[in-house]
């Protein structure tokens, strides 16, 4: 027999190496999970602010003319500090008028007035989770983008792995092994959900990865130009020219549109160098039955049309990019939809979870428990929702600022998998963390409805405060039913141990 060249390694290294290896893997389990219930949460993002600020004035439109006065109050505010300025529209999900630059965000009413600074810092706190993960915006979203492609890439090998598994798609078997019933949850979700994460997966990759994507071709094709890069999906913008301009025609697009194309719904008007002879004057607006985000009308600097950029009509590249955005946040279709992809992102977040679950268990079968790594994993799984409850608490009270909220995230989320890691007892992880999170979301709410008793009642606020209140009582309800189911045994065991008479 020929000797290896490789040198024998210890017993003690490879079982070092294999737990090393586990940690690894359960550290891109985490950040896959921590995606999944983000995501579930930030579908909802329009109501979330809504709810933060739930006094702000909703309207149903907004005149031309109101629009240009209320965008010439604020950039005269700016006196040439911002070289993007945006007019959020009311729709249907989000009935406020935004406007925003580079340093400020405030609200304006019906009339064009400015009424007030927005503020939603937990909602942008949960949108930075999901595109970013707090990290600095192209490393961020690129390491999702290579998340999403692992998350595709766990489905399709899923799928051959378990040949029998479309066939046994209503098979279940609740009783007897623990491994058994967690493998029957866990394959009948992933292919009842497939039309749903398979494409949420890939348009997240392709979202995530379309940054370095574009860096490539701007270093191999436009000379380092990234805007060039892009142009050819999102239009190319005009030469800048500094000289002051007066504000572009805002009142005279918007009317153009009402009158021109009276079938789409105008969502944002978008300036780059405002107030400048380069000023770019757009207005993005939504194509009913389309897929695509919208469509890019371009106005000159009277308000005249241009032309559109091509979403909707333009290179099926074009279409299909447009259309990524959608699918993946589930911005169509209303209040159905949205409740749809809740539904089936927390459903993704459980099979993400439940595929750890079995793994563990299969060592336990083997005689390879591993008490602390399932402890961890518990602290993962329920730790998250906790660390976004505890978060929203510190908005709500004012505990913590925009900036604070990330770190108060990862600390406490990294505290409960350390505390789980050093008193490794699944069980009583899980238990103790669905505790805290439903004490602190419950907290929250009630703290939030104390401080905007005015508005409580309102769209904006009661639906969202009722569904918050329901997933709390989510949290505790196995512990409920353990007690009750424990209070009915001692009871029964009472009754037969009563004598007869």
């Amino acid at each position: 027999m020929t000797a290896s060249i490789w040198p024998k390694s210890s017993s003690k290294l490879v079982a070092k190496a294999a737990s090393g290896h586990s940690a690894i893997g359960l550290a891109v389990a985490a950040l896959i999970y921590v995606l999944c219930v983000s995501g579930a949460i930030a579908v909802f993002n329009h109501e979330l602010q809504r709810w933060e600020q739930p006094g702000a004035p909703e309207i149903s439109a907004i005149s031309p003319d109101a629009a240009e006065r209320a965008a010439k109050t604020v950039l005269a505010a700016e006196a040439g500090r911002t070289s993007h300025f945006y007019i959020q529209l009311p729709t249907d999900d989000m009935p406020r008028v935004v406007l925003t630059t580079d340093t400020q965000a405030v609200f304006a009413d019906a009339e064009g007035n400015i009424v007030g600074a927005e503020a939603h810092p937990w909602t942008q706190f949960v949108l930075d989770l999901h595109y970013y993960l707090h990290l600095p915006h192209t490393l961020g979203i690129t390491i999702v983008g290579i998340l999403g492609v692992m998350l595709l890439g766990l489905a399709m090998s899923g799928f051959i792995a378990h040949p029998r598994i479309f066939r046994d798609a209503f098979t279940f078997r609740f009783a007897g092994n623990a491994r058994v019933t967690q493998t029957d949850l866990h394959n009948r979700l992933s292919v009842w959900t497939a039309p749903f994460h398979v494409p949420v997966a890939l348009t997240g990759a392709w979202i995530g990865l379309a940054s370095i994507v574009g860096y490539a071709l701007a270093t191999l094709d436009y000379g380092g130009d990234l805007e060039a890069a892009f142009a050819p999906v999102f239009g190319e913008e005009p030469a800048e020219d500094g000289a002051p301009a007066p504000l572009a025609g805002i009142a005279n697009a918007l009317a153009y549109m009402a009158a021109n194309e009276p079938d789409v719904k105008p969502t944002y008007v978008i300036m780059h160098e405002p107030m400048t002879r380069g000023q770019h004057l757009q207005v993005l607006a939504e194509h009913d039955r389309r897929l695509i985000f919208g469509e890019y009308y371009n106005f000159d600097a009277n308000g005249g049309f241009v032309g559109t950029v091509g979403m909707a009509d333009g290179t099926l590249g074009q279409q299909i990019a447009a259309s990524t955005y959608r699918v993946h946040f589930g911005s169509f279709g209303g209040a159905p939809v949205k409740i749809i992809y809740g539904v089936l992102g927390a459903a993704l977040a459980f099979i993400t979870a439940s595929g750890m679950t079995i793994y563990f268990l299969k060592r336990r079968e083997k005689a390879r428990p591993a008490p602390r790594l399932e402890a961890m994993w518990a602290g993962v799984v329920w730790g998250t929702p906790a660390a976004l409850a505890l978060t929203m608490l510190a908005s709500v009270v004012g505990l913590a600022g925009p900036s604070a909220l990330p770190a108060g995230f990862w600390l406490a989320l990294a505290g409960f998998i350390v505390a789980a890691a050093l008193r490794p007892d699944r069980r009583r992880v899980a238990a103790r963390l669905r505790a805290l999170a439903a004490a602190a979301l419950a907290l929250a709410l009630a703290i939030h409805a104390g401080l905007h008793q005015d508005a409580f009642f309102s769209p904006a606020a009661v639906w969202t405060s009722l569904v918050g209140g329901l997933i709390a009582l989510a949290f505790v309800a196995p512990e409920i039913r353990a007690r009750a189911a424990g209070r009915r045994a001692r009871t029964g065991a009472a009754t037969i141990r009563q004598p007869a008479e």
